[in-house]
């Protein structure tokens, strides 16, 4: 059972002391659990009541935000605090403001100020008009966040001036439903966890040998056939002989489940990224659609199994086009700036091996099989480029030479990131070493099966995104870190929450807070108070050690 029960005498106490960033750049022992940390907070004497008689004052594009701090209050408060058209703050109110002037903390930047008659909420952009409200929530009663009304609670906002932007524009966090399939319902009650966190990237993984899981209407067989497997192993792949269920797995988003997500996220600044593998994890596909292979007289079916899959794209001019089709639906699907195209673990002993494929090598003047997976990826960035996105993938599309456009997820390690900065490519850092949130978070023989490794809170909030390596014009090319959660031993919701809390609570202080204000310490005694809000949640974690 992957749910921490809290302490009783932790759930009787009020909120613990934490370290936060005053003026004068000391650690205060405010008592305000804020995760993740900002960038400068001053507490102050006094707290701000809200009642029924409290109003949400906002007018222009500051409603929408308005609209959403009130639909997140009204269920445990038990009213719903009515919304004012203005521009100004006022006694007994909670303002949302958009400021300009506020441009210097970015798009996500905000100030948040409580005195004993009023709360307002500044930013320049919606987005920092919606994380102020996270941190609202945050300095709230842990209650506040029930779905029901609770009686008894005064609803009282501790005295603060809190300034805050992030680090880092892409704070990431990436799931596998490919693997096993997570359900809308589950996926959006994520993306309200990844809300809480600050973070601002979903990474979708749609598509692997083990399943496809995106509708693609011109091309059905995708979901008719490549959605489902016959059976899933049993245990860890690396101890045989294998064994399997014997019971069918799958399960697809449809068009319409792809928009409802894309648009719940949206609502609540979080970016969905899509992710279509290719060349290789193409076995799902592949046995949807034989011509896509390199033996397309072979009829497979999705695989049963984990590791690395064999079973490649050819590299023909109908297999590109096919490709692009489906990018064209995902485009529609979409607005992300970045689409994914994996590259990653491509075996090429199919390649190797086919006549054809040898004699498309040499047609395109290619040196080798990594020069054909690069040309491959060359044609998905041209595409991509054409419809005004952006191609993004692990760190292996570096292999035969990088498209002109491309972003690289690095994965091996840092090196392929560091690599791609150096020659101009933008990065997102997702290394095994620190991000990889399918690997054990304890020793193996106390942890749920995982795929191994050993990835505990503490290192990952040690993590430090940019490279020593870079200067200081390639360290802009970091555009932040994402952490991943690989499904082969990740079976359903619950156990993924168990396997990203609370280290997601640490990724997000990693990609959110000032590097010099970081202290571990501090850290986990306001995530000892802030894990009381995910009791509430029922978020599933993994106990503290």
């Amino acid at each position: 059972m992957f749910r921490l029960l809290v302490l009783a005498a932790m759930m009787g106490a009020t909120m613990m002391p934490s370290g936060v960033q005053g003026q004068t750049g000391q650690v205060h022992a405010s008592g305000l659990a804020i995760v993740p940390l900002p960038v400068e907070v001053k507490p102050a004497a006094g707290r701000f009541t809200i009642t029924s008689a409290t109003t949400l004052i906002a007018t222009g594009e500051a409603v929408t935000e308005a609209r959403m701090l009130q639909e997140m209050l009204a269920p445990a408060m038990g009213f719903c605090l009515p919304i004012t058209d203005g521009a100004a703050p006022r006694d007994g109110a909670i303002a949302l403001i958009l400021d300009a002037g506020l441009k210097k903390l970015g798009d996500e930047g905000y100030m948040l100020e409580v005195n004993g008659q009023r709360v307002v909420l500044r930013a320049a952009k919606r987005a920092g008009l919606f994380y102020a409200s996270q941190t609202l929530r945050q300095l709230l009663p842990p209650a506040i966040f029930r779905r029901a009304r609770v009686d008894g609670i005064t609803w009282t906002v501790p005295c603060v001036a809190i300034t805050d932007h992030p680090r880092f524009a892409w704070r990431g966090l990436h799931v596998d439903p490919a693997r096993h399939f997570i359900p809308k319902s589950a996926v959006l009650r994520f993306i309200d966890a990844m809300a809480l966190h600050k973070f601002n990237n979903l990474h979708l993984h749609l598509t692997d040998d083990q399943g496809w899981r995106i509708e693609i209407k011109k091309y059905p067989k995708l979901t008719e056939i490549g959605a489902w497997r016959d059976e899933t192993l049993i245990g860890h792949a690396g101890k045989e002989p294998h064994r399997f269920d014997g019971r069918p797995h799958g399960g697809f988003y449809t068009q319409d489940d792809i928009r409802e997500i894309v648009r719940y996220a949206a609502d609540r600044h979080i970016n969905v990224l899509p992710e279509i593998e290719m060349p290789g994890h193409a076995r799902a596909a592949i046995s949807a659609y034989p011509e896509l292979g390199c033996n397309p007289g072979e009829r497979l079916k999705p695989w049963t199994r984990w590791g690395v899959c064999p079973d490649i794209f050819n590299a023909d001019d109908a297999t590109i086009a096919f490709l692009q089709d489906v990018l064209t639906e995902v485009l529609e699907l979409f607005p992300s700036k970045f689409i994914h195209v994996g590259g990653d673990e491509a075996i090429k002993d199919q390649w190797k091996a086919s006549p054809a494929i040898q004699a498309r090598i040499r047609e395109l003047g290619l040196a080798s099989e990594a020069e054909l997976q690069s040309w491959f990826i060359k044609q998905m960035d041209t595409f991509l480029t054409g419809h005004g996105r952006r191609l993004i993938g692990w760190d292996e599309i570096l292999e035969g030479g990088l498209a002109p456009g491309a972003t690289v997820m690095s994965w091996r390690g840092e090196a392929g990131g560091i690599a791609a900065a150096k020659t101009g490519h933008d990065v997102v850092m997702a290394p095994t070493t620190h991000t990889y949130f399918d690997y054990c978070q304890g020793p193996r023989e106390t942890e749920p099966l995982a795929i191994g490794g050993d990835l505990r809170l503490h290192k990952v909030y040690e993590y430090e995104p940019i490279p020593a390596e870079l200067d200081e014009q390639q360290a802009k090319h970091i555009l932040g870190a994402q952490a991943q959660h690989w499904s082969e031993y990740i079976s359903n919701p619950r156990h993924l929450e168990y396997m990203a809390f609370p280290r997601a609570a640490a990724l997000a202080e990693v990609v959110w807070s000032p590097k010099g204000q970081r202290q571990y310490d501090a850290f986990l005694a306001r995530l000892s108070s802030h894990l009381q809000r995910l009791d509430v949640l029922d978020v599933s974690y993994r106990p503290l050690d």
